[in-house]
């Protein structure tokens, strides 16, 4: 008999994706092997799939199967990776995008995400590197060695669940380098799926007043971050547009915000609205990746405005962790977020779908389900 074989979604160039068959890959003591339920869309991967992103800065990595939020099934699973885990065959698992080498000093320091070994990543990695199932755009996905694993609840709806990766992010953002506090002003600008999520956290951390913002399209995410906690939302562009700072201003009396969070992709200014409204000793999280260019920054506004500005490089363990806990403990109506459920053959439309490019459609967190779960 022949080998199993595995379908998935492959880039191969910007805007084409390819159905291909891999051989199922064969499970050693040390490794193991995932039936993927859903993996979410990420604006990173809209921006990838257009060609403005090469996957983890590396264009020679394509073609490539994306898809860095996956969850599954264990379907295979060595003994030694097992006890490592703490995971069996039926459990369900979510993978970390990173795939550290464990042993050198980053990784022991607690660096991991600065692991200098690192070769491989979910989502990320090109075919070419054995056993070429690397990311989350298929049927099975294999987990390497020293793959980040995290159980989850396998009661909860997939699409649920498979929000880990975008709840993490408003969490390690908003909390853990925000440092969001009980009775802060919080200011996000970007109301996508990690603007929400930052939202959530947020409220959860105890936040006093947080602003969102949006453009005039992002009416149905406006609506849902104030369902979430947000206390004003504000629409930045078109001819009704308000000015960020001098709204901001205005909603704190001229106190401004103790943290804000810059989510935008691609755009430049509000990097500057992120700055002008903090306060004097404020916060400023960069998240909002803007392919490579070059963005104007007046230095001037940081040190005389005392700021803290930090990048945010995506989500930790720690991070993955909490909001892992906050997905099961059913308390956030996070079903609510998910719009748009797609197939392995879909894998285009479903890119396009999240980046706005669908006619009548409003999405904001869209997954795909490669075995129809």
């Amino acid at each position: 008999m022949g080998k199993e074989m595995v379908r998935a979604a492959v880039q191969v160039a910007p805007r084409k994706i390819e159905i291909r068959e891999f051989p199922k890959p064969t499970i050693g003591p040390d490794d193991g092997l995932m039936r993927v339920e859903a993996n979410g869309i990420c604006g990173s991967d809209v921006e990838t799939y257009k060609g403005h992103l090469p996957p983890m800065g590396a264009a020679e990595r394509a073609p490539f199967i994306p898809g860095h939020e996956p969850i599954g099934i264990i379907e295979e699973v060595g003994e030694q990776a097992a006890a490592r885990w703490g995971v069996a065959p039926g459990d369900r698992v979510a993978l970390e995008v990173i795939v550290p080498c464990r042993a050198c000093h980053d990784c022991l320091t607690g660096r991991y995400q600065a692991c200098r070994n690192r070769r491989y990543g979910h989502g990320v990695t090109g075919v070419h590197v054995a056993p070429s199932l690397w990311g989350g755009f298929a049927e099975y996905l294999y987990i390497s060695p020293t793959s980040v694993v995290h159980r989850i609840d396998k009661t909860l709806p997939a699409e649920v669940a498979v929000m880990f990766n975008p709840l993490g992010a408003g969490v390690r953002w908003a909390v853990h380098l925000g440092e969001v506090g009980l009775g802060d002003t919080v200011v996000v600008l970007g109301a996508g799926q990690r603007g929400l999520a930052s939202v959530i956290a947020a409220r959860a951390a105890g936040a006093g007043t947080i602003i969102v913002t949006g453009l005039a399209s992002d009416a149905h995410k406006l609506a849902l971050a104030r369902e979430f906690g947000a206390d004003h939302t504000l629409v930045v562009d078109g001819p009704d547009g308000v000015n960020t700072v001098e709204a901001v201003r205005e909603i704190t009396d001229g106190a401004m915000a103790d943290v804000v969070l810059e989510l935008t992709p691609m755009a430049a200014a509000p990097v500057t609205d992120a700055l002008l409204s903090a306060r004097h000793g404020g916060r400023v999280v960069l998240a909002g990746l803007k392919g490579g260019r070059q963005i104007p920054l007046n230095t001037d506004l940081i040190i005389n405005r005392a700021l803290r500005v930090v990048g945010a490089f995506g989500v930790d363990a720690r991070g993955y962790a909490e909001a892992i806990a906050l997905i099961e403990s059913g308390r956030i109506p996070l079903e609510k977020l998910h719009t748009h459920t797609f197939g392995l053959d879909d894998t285009a439309l479903a890119i396009e779908t999240l980046a706005g490019e669908v006619p009548g459609e409003q999405p904001v967190h869209v997954s795909i389900h490669p075995n129809g779960s």
